[in-house]
């Protein structure tokens, strides 16, 4: 296995650093490989996090593993890397300073933007490496995703991924254009998403559960010995939709993050800020709640509660 032109031997484990580019200031920019080689030959796992600068749960989940030495596969090879985009983990910012996301820039263009080359990098180096992938994620800012993972059901490999991972929650979810997980489909490799949380604030819970799902993950791909035992089975949603506001206002939510409703419940209210008119919110299917935008001030139209349906 070579990454940026290093060898990496079966049972070694070493830091590899993928160079990007450089900052104004001439300080180079690269992202740190964790690389994990077992003696026996076996897949490639990807544990990947901070495709968006301001994701921060996935960041701390593969840290946690790092720093307490879980990533010893039996055979095989994994690939951390805590941050992708050092550039918006720098800034707290989901985009790369040229405002286009890495997500929406696969399989990227190495005279492209910014985000376009970080994708095409990663494309031509890492991608091809790789068999399998937990991609990590979290809802964007005050929205707070309960943990779940994202994958195409009718994936084979993937949906066998989501089940092993074990999270409350499996969304089947279509590819978006200009994807990681897309361009890895089409070389035919699994991707699933784990999401938990919201930016720029530590989820423990979901932390703790993205763990314990990696773990889970590799011992279903029999790179790890030991694993934790599920709770609960996933709920599996076919698919998903949102509850928007029906009026510009403050916003409040009578639901909690994970909790089921059925159709005709009041799930919420928007409110005039003056103490007028209240308009209460209903839901007109039934479903589960797998997301909440906690902003109080909404505009009409607004996603507020995001509902999985099976």
């Amino acid at each position: 296995m070579i990454i940026n032109d290093i060898p990496i031997y079966p049972g070694d484990r070493k830091l590899v650093r993928l160079t990007i580019s450089k900052l104004p200031s001439g300080t180079e920019i690269d992202i740190p490989i964790h690389v994990f080689r077992a003696e026996e030959p076996g897949p490639v796992l990807l544990l990947l996090a901070g495709m968006h600068g301001d994701e921060v749960n996935g960041v701390e989940v593969i840290r946690r593993m790092i720093r307490r030495e879980i990533l010893k596969p039996l055979k095989g090879t994994i690939l951390a890397i805590p941050i992708l985009n050092i550039y918006g983990f720098l800034n707290f910012s989901r985009e790369v300073p040229d405002g286009k996301d890495v997500n929406r820039s696969f399989p990227g263009n190495a005279k492209g933007s910014l985000a376009s080359r970080v994708a095409d990098r990663f494309t031509k180096e890492i991608l091809p490496l790789v068999d399998y992938g937990i991609d990590f994620h979290t809802g964007g800012r005050s929205k707070s995703n309960f943990p779940q993972v994202r994958c195409r059901l009718e994936h084979g490999e993937s949906e066998a991924l989501a089940k092993a991972f074990g999270a409350p929650f499996i969304l089947n979810s279509n590819y978006r254009p200009g994807s990681l997980r897309q361009e890895a489909a089409k070389l035919d490799k699994s991707i699933i998403v784990y999401e938990t949380g919201e930016s720029l604030r530590f989820d423990e819970q979901g932390i703790i559960m993205g763990m314990e799902g990696a773990v889970r993950v590799l011992h279903h791909l029999g790179m790890l010995e030991t694993s934790v035992p599920i709770s609960h089975p996933p709920i599996i949603c076919e698919r998903t939709t949102w509850v928007r506001a029906p009026r510009a206002g403050l916003f409040r939510s009578f639901v909690k993050n994970g909790q089921a409703v059925s159709r005709g419940q009041q799930i919420g209210a928007v409110s005039d800020p003056y103490g007028y008119v209240t308009h209460p919110i209903t839901t007109l299917v039934s479903g589960y709640v797998v997301g909440v935008n906690h902003m109080p001030v909404v505009n009409q139209g607004d996603a507020i509660i995001h509902l999985g349906l099976k």
